[in-house]
């Protein structure tokens, strides 16, 4: 079994097959028996048949010659197509390397640069967090030694406050046997700062003996003795004041410096994290792009090596092309020539007399058994000689010593063909199991295959939807922000423009009233001399009237009139005609005041719709920001999962493709060859059978 599936070709075993299956043939007819020839008819002139064949030929020469002209002209269309595209490609891929190597190089630079800033503000927050615990220590040393040193200070002072009042008041000597002149006397020993003299007289005084023991007549004085005191308690006071001033004074510039410090640090932590973060961005670009680098340059790589190989190949093709051109160009001339050299009168009417007849009788061969013999055994040695790929079968040897004629072991060499042909079975049954599994695996993972690439393509195409999606939803977003800004200044405009014309209509109200109220002062002025009837004494008078009017009574009486010439005639007619002329003007300021009126009504109720609207549209506008914010933000998250799902697809799809490779590497052999072993394989089961039934007695003739 093993050594057939080493077989190098199918060709290779079916030949070799078959010529053991003429050999097992021949075995069927080990009786004697005749061979008949075919009968051969030809009906007409035999000349005629082989034009017309010649012309069959011809036509399928020319056929043939169409049908690889119009594959020729695919090819070279796609040798066309592909070039350009390839180059195309070729280039794209050289400028994105170019532009990839720069940016890595670019990003490359600021990351060295961000390194180093970090470096930089570590070494800054080190220096801030160790000054700041060098000045705690250092404050916290100092508060203690002044805490020592106040709580020292204020029970002396406390000693001394006490011992002030019982010296002056004459009663030290229930004072010295208080603990606070133990303490007063240890101080005075140990720290004050004293002239020895007043030390020894202060501590005498405190110890309750003379300064001098030969001296038994000197007794401290309570006056000395008292200034000594109040000395000592005012200069430690003092003391004690200075130390907490300038205890405050450390307190503040240390409280200072931690503040300086501590916001210091608060920046350069940010700073850092801040650089931390840029650094991540940076690698994750330079580690992006240099993938895709390493992608486009072995893609270019590619590119070019399948541009010059379909450079050679459609090159090569050219000249095959030109080859077959030639030969088929030949070989219709060969035909054509032959054709007309058979149609020929004189070679018609030579043939005519040459050829036999369409009578021609049938011809028998009779073929001795022993001649029967002779082929098949010589046709079994061939098989055995001439078809060294297929595996050594010691039956044929047996079979070719019986057709010697000998019958020495049939039983062994039909034991050993039941053999052959169980065997032969069991690698059918070998081969079928096989090709199942070769098929089921094939269809299996070509259809995981296509499933994974129609994914990656969906994939591709979600990804290329999402992106043209966030697009768009910036693109929305700054139109939508733009037009907020833009309605916000109109709003501007417009209220900036209300207020104006409701100024000017405020400002010809009061011009219209004015002048309209002149108009009827003057009216009513006219009527007072024109027609008494109509003047309205109540309608008031314009102030330049009544300034006037005060400024005559307050000169007294005027002068008499001078002598008149003649009684004055009134201008009656003068009066009505300026009087219709004052109603006109009323009227025109009447109705120029109504359509100023109706224009500012019609004007602020169209301005209060323009804001109201304008407030509608900008809470809907700024709602679809929001929304179109959160979305953007969904499409986003879903296009970072969308990518990391397509390099999985891609992943699948490239184990998938290793797979099926793997299974063609395993069983391409088998399934271009399975029909011919199983033909040949039955074929040879056959004859084997046949042989055993022929050498076991039957008569197949």
């Amino acid at each position: 079994s093993s050594a057939r599936t080493s077989l190098p070709t199918p060709s290779t075993v079916a030949t070799a097959l078959m010529a053991v299956r003429q050999a097992m043939a021949l075995l069927i007819a080990m009786a004697p028996m005749m061979l008949q020839a075919e009968q051969l008819h030809h009906r007409g002139n035999p000349i005629r048949r082989v034009v017309k064949m010649l012309q069959s030929m011809q036509k399928k020469v020319n056929e043939e010659g169409e049908a690889e002209a119009a594959l020729f002209d695919k090819f070279m269309c796609y040798c066309s197509k592909s070039g350009g595209e390839l180059q195309a490609s070729i280039k794209a891929g050289k400028d994105k390397i170019e532009s990839l190597s720069a940016s890595i190089k670019s990003n490359t630079e600021k990351k060295a640069q961000a390194k180093s800033d970090l470096k930089s503000h570590k070494v800054s927050l080190a220096e801030a967090k160790d000054a700041i615990a060098q000045a705690t220590a250092l404050r916290e040393k100092e508060a203690a030694v002044f805490a020592a040193y106040e709580t020292e200070a204020k029970t002396n002072i406390g000693a001394l406050a006490k011992a002030i009042p019982a010296v002056d008041k004459g009663m030290f000597g229930s004072f010295l046997q208080t603990s606070d002149a133990s303490k007063l006397r240890t101080f005075t020993m140990e720290k004050a700062d004293l002239p020895d003299e007043s030390r020894q007289e202060l501590l005498a005084f405190l110890s309750g003996t003379s300064r001098d023991q030969d001296d038994e007549d000197y007794t401290p004085q309570s006056g000395q003795i008292l200034g000594i005191l109040k000395q000592m308690k005012d200069e430690m006071q003092k003391d004690l004041d200075d130390s907490s001033a300038t205890e405050a004074d450390s307190v503040k510039t240390y409280e200072a410096l931690i503040a300086a410090k501590t916001k210091e640090s608060d920046t350069l932590q940010a700073q850092i994290e801040k650089q931390q973060g840029r650094l991540g961005i940076l690698a994750l670009k330079i580690a992006s792009k240099e993938n895709d680098l390493e992608d486009t340059q072995q893609s270019l790589g590619e590119d070019s090596k399948f541009l010059l190989e379909l450079g050679d190949g459609c090159g090569k093709k050219k000249s095959e092309w030109a080859e077959i051109q030639k030969t088929r160009q030949e070989e219709l001339v060969a035909l054509a020539e032959t054709i007309k050299l058979l149609n020929n009168d004189d070679a018609l009417d030579l043939f005519k007399k040459t050829l036999p007849g369409a009578e021609a009788s049938f011809m028998q061969i009779t073929l001795t058994t022993a001649a029967l013999k002779a082929r098949a055994l010589a046709s079994v040695q061939r098989a055995a000689t001439h078809h060294k790929d297929l595996p050594h079968r010691p039956e044929i040897d047996l079979i070719a010593l019986a057709l010697t004629g000998k019958k020495i072991g049939l039983d062994k060499i039909m034991a050993m063909t039941d053999a052959m042909v169980a065997n032969l079975k069991k690698e059918q049954v070998d081969d079928d199991a096989k090709k199942a599994y070769c098929t089921n695996s094939l269809d299996k993972y070509e259809d995981k295959k296509k499933e994974t690439d129609h994914a990656l393509k969906d994939s591709e195409t979600a990804i290329a939807e999402m992106n043209g999606s966030i697009e768009t939803l910036t693109e929305e977003i700054a139109t939508l922000t733009k037009g907020i800004k833009d309605l916000d200044a109109n709003v501007a405009e417009a209220t900036r423009q209300r207020k104006a014309e409701n100024a000017a209509y405020k400002n010809l109200r009061s011009s219209d009233t004015a002048a309209k109220e002149i108009l009827l002062m003057a009216k009513n002025r006219l009527n007072k001399f024109y027609a008494p009837k109509l003047y309205k004494p109540d309608a008031g008078e314009p102030a330049s009237f009544v300034q006037l009017s005060a400024r005559s009574k307050a000169d007294g009486a005027p002068p008499p009139p001078p002598e008149t010439v003649g009684v004055y005639m009134k201008k009656a007619e003068g009066q009505m005609g300026v009087t219709e002329l004052i109603n006109l003007l009323v009227g025109d300021l009447d109705k120029e005041l109504g359509t100023a009126k109706a224009d500012e009504k019609h004007a602020q109720k169209a301005y209060e719709t323009v804001v109201k609207e304008a407030g509608i549209k900008r809470a809907s506008d700024s709602k679809s920001i929001s929304d179109k914010t959160f979305t953007k933000a969904q499409e986003e998250q879903a296009l970072e999962r969308e990518e990391d799902s397509k390099k999985s697809l891609g992943k699948e799809l490239m184990t998938t493709v290793k797979f099926i490779h793997s299974l063609h590497g395993q069983c391409d052999w088998l399934l271009k060859v399975y029909d011919a072993r199983s033909d040949a394989r039955t074929g040879e089961i056959d004859a084997l059978v046949k042989a055993k039934a022929v050498l076991d007695g039957a008569d197949f003739s």
